[in-house]
């Protein structure tokens, strides 16, 4: 029952992730920006962003996470370096055409409050002179696809919606345009935490369905963590790590990093020598042997210097069970139980053995991570 309720609480908790082979959309290439005032806010930038990733910029303020984003539709010029586009010079692009091909959310939303929500999202379209059957075909598309009724918001103003169903708009209206990229400045960062959580959700959902490239800036650690597909941590104009958020948190460059993101391993990840019993009373040595008699649960005979001899067994010793080692993950020591129906297997490093591992440490440790996070929570 315990190895079928564990494997049942593994399997909830677990989600696998595969690698696409992305090609490269957007590259900085030895970018300086430095202000009238000499100050520099961001300096010998060197990143690629792949096509169809939620790229998060990430950092403490004054970091050059917001002028970085404002260069790639160049609201704001770099002082040297060049950015590409698919391996084209962002410069040889008229501004305006760069721009119609780069949707932009703002914080602010920044809706038209005179104009209608049809009207607010046709902006774009209807500068491109998209024909009137098309504008209104597109306008409708996107409502649905956040989840507003075009007969009951289309003819509504800005004023008549929630903050999170104007943030919805401004999301949308980035998008009118069918544009490949999109830059999101904090855009969720004024909203309730309700309102801010299912966004979140929301984006990540639409991301899915129509894969753009998305460069979203934040300060919040959870939301990177929540939504991003890599996450770049910047700091003083320069990149301090980029990796996925397994990579941010198992293997951090450094302690700035570290205390940024704070402790978010994943209890999965966690060492068996951290959640092993080195004293089980499943462990006895050769000269006590005598003293156990024989019963379900394996015992793990041991010699004085403690190098393993094998689990007691009906037939004699059972050399050939499966064995975990103490630099293991949680998660690899699963492999080992997967082949056998013991509740607990030994621990060796070579041939000495260190303790046991059973479902109930496991059960029992991830009882108490998951108590642990709730109580960081309150």
């Amino acid at each position: 029952m315990i190895r079928s309720a564990f494997l049942t609480l593994y399997a909830r908790q677990q989600a696998t992730m595969t690698k696409k082979g992305l090609d490269d959309m957007i590259s900085f290439h030895d970018i300086t920006k430095q202000f009238a005032d000499q100050s520099t806010a961001v300096e010998n930038f060197n990143l690629t962003i792949n096509k169809g990733e939620f790229f998060v910029l990430i950092g403490p303020s004054g970091c050059g996470k917001t002028t970085t984003l404002k260069m790639i539709n160049r609201l704001i010029e770099p002082t040297s370096g060049r950015i590409t586009i698919e391996d084209k010079n962002i410069t040889e692009w008229n501004r305006q055409e760069l721009r119609w091909n780069i949707g932009y959310v703002l914080q602010q939303i920044a809706l038209f409050p005179t104009m209608t929500i049809a009207e607010n999202i046709a902006v774009v379209p209807e500068m491109r002179k998209w024909k009137k059957a098309a504008v209104e075909e597109r306008v409708d598309e996107l409502l649905n696809m956040v989840g507003l009724d075009p007969d009951t918001y289309r003819n509504r103003r800005p004023s008549e919606l929630s903050g999170g169903q104007q943030q919805r708009i401004g999301v949308i209206r980035a998008l009118a345009g069918n544009p490949d990229i999109i830059l999101m400045d904090e855009p969720f960062s004024a909203l309730d935490p309700i309102s801010r959580e299912q966004l979140q959700k929301d984006i990540r959902q639409l991301q899915a369905d129509i894969k753009k490239t998305i460069v979203f800036v934040t300060h919040d650690i959870d939301e990177a963590m929540a939504i991003g597909d890599r996450i770049c941590l910047m700091k003083d104009g320069g990149i301090v790590q980029v990796g996925t958020r397994e990579e941010l948190v198992n293997e951090p460059a450094d302690d700035f990093v570290k205390n940024f993101i704070g402790d978010r391993r994943d209890p999965w990840d966690t060492r068996v020598k951290e959640v092993m019993n080195p004293n089980s009373h499943l462990l006895a040595s050769t000269q006590d042997i005598s003293d156990y008699p024989l019963y379900p649960a394996p015992l793990y005979i041991f010699k004085d210097d403690r190098t393993y001899v094998g689990r007691q067994a009906e037939e004699g010793i059972v050399s050939n069970d499966p064995a975990i080692h103490p630099e293991d993950t949680l998660k690899h020591a699963l492999k080992s139980f997967d082949n056998t129906e013991l509740e607990a297997l030994p621990v060796l490093t070579g041939s000495r053995i260190e303790g046991v591992l059973s479902y109930k440490d496991i059960v029992q440790f991830m009882k108490k991570s998951q108590l642990e996070q709730e109580g960081e929570l309150v």
